[in-house]
């Protein structure tokens, strides 16, 4: 029991749940209280110690009956109850049926359903050790694979022929009935047996691909373009803890930016009254949190890094005054109410959808002159202008000049680049040309650097 609570524990953090390790404890000592006989409340200890958001509600109930099955009975021995004579007849009409579903009707027929070696052997059969995505349809899927496999389809028709044999032999008709209702009751038995076994699997099969994932830290130092799919899916989930830790480090400067500096001239000019005595103390207090207008490159390059500066930005909103957001390949598109209006995975996809990436087409010196025509007013001197994009135009017109008008109306530049340095102004680069009127310009390959680069721009 307690290897099987642990691997719960290891698939509902390979699922996605967040488990931590004092809540796991939490859940050995609800356990060792209340005991695991009572099901019901050994399955409530469980979801009341390791299950703290709603959502993740339903993914426990998914995952529980695959490990602790449904409470439905065991398998049931028919020949508990048979004569001697009975189960003489019974193994004799056994031995004569075909010897592939011999193994099947020994575990109907004995009352001791398969071993977790002869499941497990039965799983490699049917190819589940490749399988890597648990889902309902999967795991229905191998399930019937391994009956097929185990003879499930000539079963019933085996069966009638069993029962025929043992009225020849002249059992009484009435055990053959009570017979007939037992071995009902363990193909059920069995049948839900393999179906929780399949589910267990695949679930087992993610859990280890997850504990052989590299250490978040090292993904977060990789470059977003070799990110796998599942690596990508893995630092997005990190996201969040990502952006409390900066909303932290944001919300201690804001702390002591109320606090202020003292203002000398204020307070001699307020204490003139007392003979410049100062009895009332005055402070400048610094505006922390700054106003943002977002123009973000989103083109295939450029997807990744765009995306998680969005997803970024979307969970430190209470850090940031007000945010305008902006995204461009070959014109440009105010994205803003979408990602207030939407949740951040529906944003991010109707973003994504509403720029279809094409070879060659991106045009930011098009899309800064729309911006110059329909969205200039939303920067002023208290704006922080934010470019997320490397700088390549495709030969096209990069219109500097109104570049520097945007820089001049802006209190701050910042460019995250994802290229290095030494590739700016190779080919269709035009970074040499944009970097001077820039603030600040930070090169962002990784979730890490990006990190660093947002926590700069909230602390300035």
């Amino acid at each position: 029991m307690e290897e099987r609570i642990g691997r719960f524990i290891a698939a509902l953090r390979a699922s996605g749940v967040r488990v931590s390790v004092a809540e796991s404890q939490d859940a050995w000592r609800a356990v060792e209280d209340l005991g695991a006989r009572q099901r019901e409340a050994f399955r409530l200890a469980l979801r009341t110690t390791l299950i703290k958001d709603e959502p993740n509600i339903e993914r426990f109930e998914e995952l529980f009956p695959m490990y602790f099955g449904t409470g439905a009975p065991p398998l049931m021995d028919p020949q508990a109850e048979l004569s001697p004579d009975e189960q003489q007849m019974l193994q004799q009409a056994m031995q004569s049926l075909a010897e592939q579903l011999q193994q099947l009707m020994e575990w109907l027929l004995s009352g001791q359903g398969p071993s977790q070696d002869e499941l497990e052997e039965l799983a490699d059969q049917a190819g589940m050790n490749r399988a890597r995505r648990p889902s309902p349809l999967q795991q229905a899927w191998y399930e019937r694979r391994m009956q097929r496999l185990l003879g499930w389809q000539q079963l019933q028709e085996l069966l009638e022929m069993l029962w025929e044999m043992l009225a020849q032999m002249g059992m009484d008709p009435q055990t053959i009935e009570q017979l007939q209702a037992r071995v009902a009751e363990n193909q059920a038995a069995l049948e839900q047996q393999l179906s929780e076994f399949a589910g267990q699997k695949l679930v087992d099969n993610m859990i280890d691909d997850y504990q052989q994932r590299p250490p978040i830290d090292e993904l977060m130092e990789r470059p977003f373009g070799s990110l796998t799919q599942a690596e990508m899916d893995q630092l997005r989930d990190q996201v969040r803890r990502l952006a409390a830790r900066l909303r932290s480090r944001a919300a201690l400067r804001q702390k002591r930016g109320k606090r202020g500096k003292l203002d000398s001239k204020t307070t001699i000019r307020a204490n003139l009254r007392h003979s410049g005595v100062p009895f009332e103390m005055h402070f400048k207090q610094k505006r922390l949190k700054p106003k943002v207008v977002a123009i973000l490159d989103v083109s295939t390059s450029m997807r990744p890094l765009a995306e998680f500066f969005v997803r970024l930005l979307y969970e430190l909103q209470d850090q940031i005054q007000k945010t305008r957001s902006f995204a461009f390949i070959d014109h440009l598109e105010d994205v803003t109410d979408d990602l207030l209006a939407r949740h951040i995975d529906d944003a991010v996809h109707i973003i994504l959808h509403k720029l279809p990436p094409g070879h060659y087409n991106t045009d930011l010196g098009h899309s800064l002159r729309q911006f110059e025509a329909a969205h200039l007013d939303a920067v002023d001197r208290r704006t922080t202008v934010i470019v997320v994009g490397d700088g390549r135009n495709n030969y096209n017109d990069p219109a500097i000049p109104i570049f520097s008008k945007i820089c001049r109306r802006a209190r701050r530049a910042i460019w995250l680049n994802p290229e290095y340095p030494a590739q700016w102004g190779s080919g269709d680069s035009d970074m040499l040309q944009y970097a001077p009127l820039c603030t600040e310009i930070y090169q962002v390959r990784n979730l890490a650097q990006l990190a660093d680069a947002i926590d700069r721009m909230l602390a300035g």
